[in-house]
């Protein structure tokens, strides 16, 4: 016995002051890793072998992953509850007594996305390390900076190359806050300068309170400094004005087009009267300067609505409720999108859960106007002699002409059959990138004998593979009739009708004009509208036009679009008469039609019924739940519901983690108290479950001779960071800029040091100055790792930063030209390698 009372016993106990304790060793003996958990193992686990409890731990921790995927998925929704909010702003109109409203958010971007929006990307991260400050009794650990430095490798080296090379072909992206970029990257090495200075240099392997609180108070500075550079505090204005702030009088009502510049044309497409600064850019540059846009800044309005139901209902097929599934894809299409929502939509996915994107039927994927090459025949009949032999049929390609796409032609037997009046045909046409028409070879047989005149038919119809159905439509005339003559007379033309009757809500009244009695050679004939009580310009809009047959064609339509100006009228008209035929032909007996506009009597309850259906499935489409029915309903089903477009891996995926959905579905929904009780329940969640996490880590390292600082950089950061990979090429690919995909890296990098190693350190700190001893944090490894990812982080920044400004590069940060783009995403995959093997060389004291 010693003087202090201190006596060891031979079975490893030992007495201080006639108080039994037992050591360590002797309660865990042989039980390996036994010690390296906070709440694990619940069980023992003496007598399982070590194999068999790492490949347990193992696959605990990847399900734990997805288990933090999916709560962080309702946390990230209470952040979208909250940050949501707006503010009503009243703007002089037309109309003196009813003034123009919009709405704008009440949180600025670059507050929400360096506060709220970067918490719930980085609380995992965060709350692992001050777990495990905690669980360790205020002693610094491995795993928690490891995971942090290790998280903001992977997210600067990993997600930026994917980014860069995932780009399609020929497109950049460039990030447009500029501005708020250069604050958080600057913070960002800064942040990690600072950690390896108070680290190393300043008090070497030991952090002081005023230490942590200034690493603590660098995130508020982070916060305003970036609102600063925002709202253009420090001087040039950005190119592209991103504060969202509205202006008055930068836009008058009755401003040209011309007058305000691409964006105005573009808003003025959308219908906008408010400021163009206010007014939100949709995502894709090609997609919003090529297609016709229907709703002002995403939000559903009665002029959009009919447009769009207009446009629609030319594609034959269609119920009402297509059409509002229809609405509400392009309503979504045109709203922005924050990087929570691309990311909410990656976890989704990821887990089989209700997407966040609209999912379109087959059908409906091919009739989403513009947004498909449109293959149909030139004209919807012809007329040959027998004796032709050979002639051509011209087939056209409309809407998007910047991809290749092929279609299968075929005949059909009518009166005329195969081999005996025609050559049968069954080919595959393709059309090369910006190929507008081809031409197929058409062979009748002639037999010398007397036949009345027979018909057969030319059918365009899609391929069986679905890749090469990808991106191309049918369109009005996918059938042709031909027409076997005895005579080569080029024909008269006239109307088929004496009169046409049309609904005012008909958007393009559709008038025939045929050929008879001959199909002999090209004639044109000229048409024109004439006022009777519809009124051109009024009540539709009229002029005059050319029609041209080619040979042997004998139907063409003449389109004139009538004005629908939702207000009840009585029945109106107008005539459409031919005149001046060339060619040969004459006008037949049918020279003039009249033209009757119908009012639709139930168009406006029509018209609300279908307003009601989009915003049912737009709301459907929210990231967040407002009751708890929704949210359980959707934890229930696979694809939230939506089983038509449910694949076969959302159902392997949806049973995988329907244990953890139903736990969570109990959460409270963000629809109650603003999100608030949301988002404080979720983390505390999130906490949980990461503490799990931690100690899965560091059990599934210790039994594969791991140490807590490798697990950390290569697991652990990993599958924190994966929904946020897929999040990121997400956004690179749809979005407009390049914010949403690298941008924000970061911002997020920066407040992982500041909040997840500020914050556990300076409580930790503080407990220590209580006890009279400092809080030690060993330098050695973690100052390596801090020091190697600084040097690597400012290469890759530079690269960055090089694509932005360099020619070779496309003057982008993503895309470009494919081998520079592609060499420059090696680059940096390669850092993330260098980063990780040298800082498990370290760990294992290679270096020393």
């Amino acid at each position: 016995m010693s003087d202090s009372g201190f006596i060891l016993e031979d079975d490893g106990s030992y007495t201080i002051n006639n108080k039994s304790y037992i050591s360590k060793d002797a309660v865990y003996g042989d039980y390996e890793c036994a010690d390296r958990g906070l709440l694990l193992p619940i069980f023992s686990e003496y007598t399982w072998p070590p194999e068999v409890r790492a490949f347990l731990y193992f696959m605990g921790l990847l399900y734990c992953f997805l288990g933090v995927a999916i709560i962080a998925d309702i946390f990230m929704g209470s952040i979208e509850k909250i940050t949501s909010k707006t503010r009503k702003v009243y703007l002089t109109s037309e109309k003196e007594d009813e003034p123009e409203v919009i709405e704008v958010r009440i949180w600025s971007d670059a507050v929400a996305n360096l506060t709220l929006m970067a918490l719930g990307s980085s609380a995992p991260e965060i709350l692992l390390s001050i777990i495990e400050i905690i669980g360790n009794d205020f002693r610094a650990g491995d795993l928690g900076p490891g995971t942090i430095v290790g998280s903001a490798a992977f997210n600067l080296f990993i997600i930026s190359a994917v980014c860069v090379m995932f780009i399609p072909k020929g497109e950049i992206r460039r990030i447009k806050d500029i501005k708020v970029f250069a604050v958080t990257t600057v913070f960002s090495v800064v942040a990690y300068l600072w950690l390896l200075i108070i680290v190393v240099a300043v008090s070497p392997g030991v952090v002081e309170v005023w230490e942590a609180v200034v690493t603590l108070v660098m995130f508020p500075s982070l916060v305003l400094i970036a609102w600063l550079a925002e709202k253009n505090f420090f001087g040039v204005p950005n190119k592209t004005d991103t504060s969202k702030q509205i202006e008055l009088g930068n836009f008058q009502p009755g401003e040209s087009a011309a007058e305000q510049g691409v964006l105005g044309r573009c808003l003025a497409c959308l219908g906008m009267r408010g400021p163009v600064s206010s007014q939100v850019v949709p995502s894709d540059a090609d997609k919003f300067l090529r297609e016709r846009q229907y709703f002002r800044d995403g939000r559903l309005d009665r002029d959009g609505l009919v447009a769009f139901i207009k446009e629609v209902k030319n594609y034959p097929g269609l119920t009402d409720e297509d059409a509002a599934v229809l609405a509400a894809s392009k309503l979504v299409e045109s709203q922005s999108h924050s990087r929570m929502w691309y990311r909410v939509g990656a976890v989704r996915s990821m887990t089989g859960g209700r997407k966040t994107q609209p999912q379109l039927s087959y059908k409906l994927k091919e009739v989403q106007p513009h947004k498909n090459a449109i293959v149909d025949f030139h004209s919807a009949s012809c007329a040959v002699m027998e004796n032709i032999g050979k002639f051509q049929v011209a087939i056209c390609r409309t809407g998007r002409i910047d991809t290749r796409v092929s279609v299968r032609v075929e005949t059909i037997d009518g009166t005329a059959t195969v081999d005996q009046d025609y050559i049968g045909i069954n080919e595959i046409i393709t059309f090369e990138a910006n190929e507008r028409e081809k031409f197929i070879d058409v062979e009748i047989i002639n037999d010398n004998q007397w036949e009345p005149d027979e018909e057969f038919f030319l059918k365009i119809s899609l391929l069986m593979d679905p890749e090469k159905r990808e991106g191309v439509q049918l369109g009005r005339i996918s059938i042709m009739e031909i027409t076997i003559l005895n005579d080569d007379e080029p024909g008269i033309v006239m109307f088929q009708k004496r009169g046409f009757l049309v609904k005012e809500s008909i958007g393009n009244a559709v008038i025939p004009v045929v050929r008879k009695n001959g199909a002999d050679g090209e004639i044109t004939v000229k048409w024109r509208t004439i006022d009777k009580s519809a009124v051109s310009g009024r009540d539709f809009t009229g002029g005059e036009g050319l029609l041209t047959f080619k040979h042997t064609e004998t139907l063409q339509n003449i389109e004139i679009p009538i004005i629908d100006d939702m207000t009840p009228e009585k029945d109106e008209h107008f005539e459409v008469e031919l005149f001046d035929p060339e060619g040969g032909a004459k006008l037949g007996q049918i020279n003039r039609t009249a033209v009757t506009i119908t009012n639709d009597d139930d168009f406006n309850s029509f018209l609300s019924n279908m307003m009601q259906m989009t915003n049912a499935n737009v709301h459907a489409l929210q990231v967040h739940h407002e009751t708890y029915l929704s949210q359980i309903k959707d934890a229930l089903n696979v694809n939230g519901g939506d089983i038509e477009n449910a694949t076969c891996m959302d159902y392997i995926l949806h049973f995988l983690t329907f244990g953890w959905k139903i736990i969570f579905a109990l959460v409270p929904p963000p629809g109650i108290l603003g999100g608030w009780l949301c988002f404080f329940v979720s983390l505390g969640v999130i906490g949980l479950l990461t503490a799990i996490v931690g100690d899965l880590a560091s059990i599934f390292g210790c039994l594969v001779g791991l140490k807590d600082g490798v697990t950390a950089i290569t697991f652990v950061a990993l599958g924190t960071s994966l929904p946020d990979t897929f999040a990121s090429k997400a956004a690179a690919v749809q979005e407009k800029y390049a914010d949403n995909a690298v941008g924000n890296v970061t911002g997020s990098n920066s407040v992982n040091v500041f909040l997840g190693l500020g914050l556990p350190w300076l409580i930790a700190a503080i407990v220590h100055v209580i006890r009279d001893e400092p809080f030690e944090v060993k330098k050695g490894n973690l100052g390596f790792s801090v020091g190697l990812f600084t040097g690597l982080s400012i290469l890759c920044i530079g690269i960055i930063l090089a694509r932005r400004f360099l020619g070779v590069f496309g003057k982008a940060e993503l895309g470009g030209p494919a081998t520079p783009r592609y060499a420059s995403g090696i680059v940096m995959m390669s850092l993330w390698m260098v980063y990780v093997l040298f800082s498990s060389f370290q760990q294992y004291d290679y270096f020393k």
